[in-house]
This record gives C-alpha cells, sequence and structure tokens, in this order.
C-alpha cells in the first residue's frame, strides 16, 4: 500500500518477528479425521475471487463509508461529538471506518502468516490440508481490505499496540496449538464478531459485501480451531491447561483494549483523554465490546479452556451469559449471509437483464 494514504510514514509500521518454530513433516498420509477432511473439501469448494465475486463499481461516501447510523460513532453522545460542526463529524466518520479496516486488514495479514506457521508446525497431515486452504483464504482477505483502504478510502492506519501485541505473542510462541489457539480462536472469533456488526448495519452494500463473504471463510477457521484443539485439551496436564488460560485472559482484555482507538482520537486532534474516559464507560460502547466476545466465550468453552480464571475474567468483562450461546446456529448464520447477499445480486443482475429484453 502506497505511503500516501498511511497516517503515518509506512516506515514506521514495518515489523520483522522471530518465529521460532519447528517445522514438523509426517508420512502417515492416509490418516486423517473425517471431521477435519470434511472441512477441507468445504474449504477448496468455497474459494472465490474478489475481483468477481465483489461489485468494485460501487461507490462509497467519504463522509460515511459504510452507511452507519451516527450512534454507531463510539463518542456519538458525549460533549465531543456534540461540539463537532458536520464537516467535522464527516472527518470522524472517514478516518474510523479507515482506522477500523486497517487494523481489519492488518488482522488478517497475521491470519495469512499463522495459518502458513500451521501448515508448517502441526502434525497431523488433515490440519495441514485444511490450512493450506486458510493460506489462500487470508491472502484473498488481505487483497480484499487492501484494496477496499486504498481504492474507496483512500487512507490507511498502522496496526494498533493491542493488536500488535497480541500477534507478537502468537507468531512467536514454537507451539502449534498456541497458534491455533490464538488465531483460529480468539484473534478470529473475535473479528467475526466485529465484521458482523459492519454487515449488519450497513447501508453500503460494498461494505457490506465485503465484511460477508470474508466471515463465510472465517466461520470455517473458527471451526478448524475448534476441531483440532477440542481433542488436544483434554490430553493436556492441569498446568498446560492453566498456562493456556493466563494466555487467553491476557488476550481478551488485549483485544478489549484494542477497541477504545487510542490512536484514532489522537490522529484528529481531539481529547484523548475525555474520548477514552467517555468510550470506557458508555453504555452502548460496553453493550458493543461485550459483543465482541459472542463467539470467542462459547468456544472457549466447547474446547475445554473454561476454569476459574477465565470465568473469572469474562465475569469481569459481563460477558460471562455468552457461555450458553449455540455456537453451531451462529457460524451457519455466518456462513448464511454471504450467500444471501450473492442471491440479492443475482436477482437484481436478473431484474436488469429482464427490463432490458422487455
Amino acid at each position: 500500500m502506497s505511503t500516501r494514504v498511511y497516517t503515518l510514514p509506512v516506515e514506521q509500521t514495518r515489523w520483522r518477528v522471530d518465529g521460532g518454530a519447528e517445522t514438523v513433516f509426517t508420512w502417515e498420509y492416509d490418516e486423517g479425521r473425517d471431521r477435519l477432511l470434511n472441512l477441507y473439501e468445504k474449504g477448496k469448494s468455497k474459494q472465490w475471487n474478489s475481483r468477481e465475486r465483489i461489485d468494485w463499481s460501487i461507490p462509497v461516501d467519504k463522509d460515511n463509508p459504510i452507511g452507519g447510523p451516527e450512534a454507531y460513532v463510539p463518542i456519538y453522545g458525549s460533549d465531543i461529538w456534540d461540539r463537532m460542526g458536520q464537516q467535522d463529524r464527516n472527518r470522524l466518520f472517514h478516518h474510523m471506518a479507515s482506522w477500523q479496516f486497517s487494523q481489519f486488514l492488518h488482522g488478517e495479514q497475521g491470519a495469512l502468516i499463522c495459518a502458513s506457521k500451521i501448515v508448517q508446525t502441526v502434525p497431523d497431515i488433515d490440519s495441514k490440508f485444511y490450512a493450506a486452504t486458510q493460506v489462500v483464504d487470508e491472502a484473498r482477505h488481505v487483497e480484499t481490505y487492501s484494496r477496499f483502504l486504498q481504492e474507496k478510502l483512500e487512507l490507511a492506519y498502522p496496526i494498533n499496540q493491542h493488536l500488535k501485541a497480541l500477534l507478537d505473542d502468537v507468531v512467536t510462541d514454537s507451539r502449534w496449538d498456541m497458534t491455533y489457539l490464538g488465531m483460529q480462536v480468539l484473534i478470529e472469533g473475535l473479528a467475526l464478531a466485529a465484521f458482523g456488526l459492519i454487515r449488519d448495519i450497513a447501508e453500503n452494500s460494498l461494505a457490506r459485501a465485503v465484511n460477508a463473504y470474508v466471515m463465510e471463510d472465517e466461520a470455517r477457521h473458527v471451526a478448524f480451531g475448534r476441531l483440532a484443539l477440542r481433542d488436544l485439551y483434554p490430553q493436556l496436564s492441569q498446568r498446560e491447561r492453566d498456562e493456556r488460560e493466563e494466555f487467553c485472559v491476557d488476550a481478551c482484555y488485549l483485544m478489549r483494549d484494542r477497541f477504545l482507538a487510542e490512536e484514532l482520537w489522537a490522529n484528529l486532534g481531539l481529547p484523548v483523554d475525555e474520548c477514552l474516559e467517555y468510550v470506557g464507560t458508555s453504555e452502548a460502547q460496553m453493550q458493543f465490546r461485550s459483543l465482541l466476545f459472542t463467539r470467542i466465550v462459547p468456544t472457549l468453552k466447547d474446547i475445554g479452556l473454561f476454569g476459574d480464571r477465565v470465568r473469572r475474567a469474562f465475569g469481569d468483562m459481563g460477558v460471562l451469559g455468552y457461555s450458553e450461546v449455540d455456537l453451531d446456529t451462529v457460524m451457519a448464520a455466518d456462513e448464511r449471509a454471504a450467500g444471501e447477499i450473492d442471491a440479492a445480486r443475482q436477482r437484481q443482475v436478473d431484474a436488469t437483464i429482464a427490463a432490458a429484453t422487455a
């Protein structure tokens, strides 16, 4: 991405990490778990081309790129918001969307690197098969979000420090299951919820489609992590499970704080402390941050990382109730929404053709 669209010089955003991973070969080509192999088949059949599936001719209004309501702005209702004129509010809409989609982009590049690392480090062949399809998925997501930022928003933000810290932990850990846990379960689980919010409130059909199509893939990725870790974690010692639960707790706080968007307020010249205080205490924003955990909480319960420290942390965040969410139903809806957008677009094409030939 060109330096001209960044809010900081791109040289300040380059980041090199020592992965420290061990490469694992396996010669057991005929042994695989049916559930993962079925997911692999689904991953192959669900590949799509962002240049063909997405209608990039749809215009995007920089004054409100996703076409969302004012209440979607984190500082909506604050004294800061009330003091702003329409021009400043439009600028905030533009920068907020750019900040959000930039973090999606950076997270997807992290997922691309982690998926390729899983191919390298995971010991079983069926997981290597599926992770290979995910590498292609993540490359497509990076391409898609990069194009949306560059062509439609013409503005991008560097990676958020909280997301960077979590990716640093995930990428540098040499244990293959920690790559699954950090990326497939935590980062992508939260991303699904954030994508879903935009998908559900966006009036701009391009912003809605971009997120819905990425979600269709991400729902499979989270399922991949669940299947692999559900079998592994009961075999670990209590000490090993405790260590992973502690990682989950730290990671969840990092991801929650990522959405405080401190660098956004600073870049816009707004009073950062006042913005953070409002965003941190606003009932609407606390509810938004809790919704981010609708997929993470039941997934951690499902894979067996739901001890006292995890439950205490989720209780502190006010998200413990999501442990009763029917994860399969939610994930099925995430996949189904993309098909509904495709069907609506096809109906529109058919109607246009019919009108032209009438």
